[in-house]
């Protein structure tokens, strides 16, 4: 049970809860299931475990979870709440299924009054947990090329040629929580992304980027607004500051088809 200072305190509570729910999961991992078991058996596993703790701690409070089919009166009280958890219990199922992979992770974030307040990326298999209590702190770039962070099954053209014009390396890697917070950890330079997302696909990533001092926004370089009407919202760009210019640029001449 997590110590009442620790719900208190969304910054805390949202690390704490991202944590659970990774223990769960590596649980779930451990249990020798394969395949399409294994991935339904950890998303089931680590939604109803935050949603039971949120409903326990937090019951005045909105969620908005991947794993939820809202109504449509659902929706009507996450759009008046004043404030939202947008949980997303396993991000990169697929690499979550592939035993060993660490690439997989739990987003937990808080929207109120408008905006992102806190929020947490866990990488259980990793045995690191990022979040906007202790934001982390960005290491110098050790790479002489910049590093853009891409799927490792789909990377799109126009990241291709983004990398060109910018003389950078493609980094394959899983979920989209782990390439974002690949930039945090100085494993890539940037994350652009334009093929469709969510809300809880880049809330919680978004939170503790914008924590640790990185650039994020929509590839038109527009705000990455949160707790909207449609939860779509298929486009984002975390990076270093100094490679944001010139990624807007590139993007607003030449598109992202």
């Amino acid at each position: 049970m997590p110590a009442p200072e620790v719900v208190a305190d969304d910054h805390l509570f949202s690390a704490w809860l991202a944590e659970a729910a990774g223990r769960r999961l590596l649980e779930v991992r451990a249990e020798g299931l394969e395949g399409k078991e294994l991935k339904d058996a950890g998303d089931r596993a680590a939604h109803e475990l935050l949603m039971t703790l949120l409903a326990e701690h937090r019951p005045g409070d909105a969620v908005l979870s991947e794993e939820a089919l809202e109504s449509a009166v659902d929706k009507d009280a996450r759009l008046r709440a004043p404030k939202v958890w947008i949980i997303d219990p396993l991000d990169g199922t697929r690499e979550f299924s592939e035993v060993p992979r660490d690439d997989w992770a739990v987003h937990v974030a808080v929207w109120e009054g408008g905006t992102l307040t806190a929020g947490a990326v866990a990488q259980p298999a990793l045995g690191e947990t990022f979040n906007t209590g202790q934001p982390p702190v960005v290491p110098p770039r050790t790479s002489d090329k910049p590093r853009i962070a891409v799927s490792r099954s789909r990377p799109p053209a126009f990241v291709a040629a983004l990398a060109e014009k910018l003389d950078a390396e493609l980094v394959p890697m899983g979920s989209a929580g782990v390439k974002m917070m690949s930039v945090v950890r100085d494993v890539a330079d940037a994350y652009v992304h334009a093929g469709g997302q969510y809300e809880w696909d880049s809330a919680a990533p978004v939170a503790v980027a914008r924590a640790a001092g990185l650039f994020t926004s929509r590839v038109d370089g527009s705000e990455l607004l949160y707790n909207q009407d449609d939860v779509y919202l298929p486009d984002v760009i975390v990076c270093r500051p100094e490679l944001a210019d010139d990624i807007l640029a590139f993007i607003a001449e030449h598109g992202t088809d």
